[in-house]
């Protein structure tokens, strides 16, 4: 989470669309609200990849959020992969994605396994909590 992309306007998003990062992730964490959870999921993780914990912590749940977020120093996330979406969508009030978030510590690779809940509040998307396997 530590290392930066060195520009993250020329290179492509680091969620895995493909698209520009300033077209895609990129939007949201400059404001820009997420339509879905998928959506705010991919803008976390991306933000984890680039190092904005100031966004981490605004797409928080006001009731799960921490008070500071301490990147681990030397971590390089490099690939996210979506799993499974259960709701979420746009007329939704709750959602959650299931994804594996690829990363390189120490040099040496690992991978983050998460089913993640997502819920609306005051109409946006946030990052409420992680279930337990």
């Amino acid at each position: 989470m530590a290392k930066r992309h060195r520009n993250p306007a020329t290179h492509p998003c680091p969620c895995g669309t493909g698209q520009p990062y300033p077209d895609c992730c990129g939007k949201l964490h400059r404001g820009a609200d997420a339509a879905t959870a998928e959506a705010l999921m991919r803008s976390r993780y991306s933000a984890y990849a680039i190092g904005d914990t100031a966004y981490l912590l605004r797409s928080w749940h006001t009731s799960t959020r921490p008070t500071h977020l301490h990147p681990e120093p030397g971590q390089r996330w490099t690939r996210l992969d979506i799993l499974h979406t259960e709701r979420g969508g746009l007329l939704d009030t709750t959602g959650t994605v299931t994804f594996q978030a690829h990363y390189r510590q120490a040099g040496r690779p690992a991978t983050l396994t998460e089913h993640s809940r997502f819920t609306r509040e005051n109409g946006r998307w946030v990052y409420l909590d992680a279930q337990p396997d």
